[in-house]
């Protein structure tokens, strides 16, 4: 059911006794999602909202509760160190929903992380979320979605909003909803969630919100041409930004030609993706995507 996350995903909060982290965590536990450990160095053996107990490290955490999963909501400064810290602890996923992560320490994160047993979502994303298993890990606002067979993947958090608000409203349900993050250094990238997609029997198409800077759409097309065997609709923002210019997020910046929206969308036209017109128009894309692959009845 989804991809990521499902009903047998049990989450530390690293930064649960911080206010962002205990709304957010607070939120996930409302939507059914097993948040069994906090971590804040110093605040161990206590326990948080007389519910949730507090460790030192993510070590203890992971022994204590067999804990699978972190969710990351520490300052940014420390942000990097808590993820090398959650991956040393032997968890398999890390959501890392902190902003403004300086790109040198992700550099760092990033090479440490190769060839390690973890995958890491984000950072400066707004989490994983499989409705169909009460599963959430970030901040995504939960009544908005449907649990459904459609995967959405988006470099975009309020985007992601707008899409599954559309496709709910039409009655389309999700698999896995994915914001992988804008920073120009991330985990998970657009062609690893499709690869995931791909290979989920429960998910029948894909809608993909992509923004102007880096290649990833490039790569997500090249994949999409050549082994994605469902219907992707996507969209592409900043198509009015000028070159040089930051629009939003850090990673969203015209470095070069193929950093345009007007490069990525022809790479994913090209490949087969069907080319979704403006924001407006995310949910009634895929609707019509989906009755054009839909068997004519005999």
């Amino acid at each position: 059911m989804g991809i990521l996350v499902d009903k047998d995903t049990r989450v530390v909060v690293q930064g649960l006794t911080g206010r962002e982290g205990g709304f957010h965590a607070e939120r996930c536990m409302e939507y059914g999602t097993q948040v069994v450990a906090g971590v804040t160095p110093g605040r161990g053996g206590t326990l948080w909202n007389e519910r949730v107990p507090v460790f030192n490290t993510v070590e203890q955490a992971v022994k204590q509760t067999a804990a699978n999963t972190s969710l990351i909501f520490v300052p940014s400064a420390f942000a990097a160190d808590a993820i090398v810290e959650a991956a040393d602890a032997g968890v398999k996923l890390v959501v890392c929903i902190t902003e403004g992560i300086p790109v040198q320490d992700m550099i760092k994160v990033d090479q440490y992380l190769k060839g390690k047993p973890v995958r890491l979502v984000g950072p400066n994303c707004p989490g994983v979320i499989t409705p169909g298993a009460r599963c959430k890990l970030g901040i995504m606002p939960a009544a908005i979605h449907k649990p459904g067979r459609i995967g959405v993947v988006s470099r975009s958090g309020t985007l992601t909003y707008e899409a599954v608000g559309q496709l709910s409203a039409l009655g389309i349900g999700q698999s896995t909803c994915v914001g992988i993050g804008g920073d120009p250094i991330k985990g998970t990238d657009f062609v690893d969630v499709l690869k995931l997609f791909n290979d989920d029997p429960d998910t029948d198409g894909v809608v993909l919100i992509g923004e102007i800077g880096g290649s990833g759409e490039q790569q997500a097309a090249s994949y999409i041409k050549q082994h994605f065997k469902k219907p992707v609709a996507f969209l592409i923002v900043g198509q009015t930004a000028p070159p040089g210019r930051r629009m939003g997020h850090a990673g969203a910046i015209i470095t070069g030609k193929g950093a345009t929206a007007a490069a990525k969308i022809q790479a994913l036209t090209k490949s087969g993706a069907h080319p979704i017109p403006t924001p407006a128009d995310i949910g009634t894309t895929m609707q019509a995507l989906l009755k054009e692959k839909k068997p004519a009845a005999r």
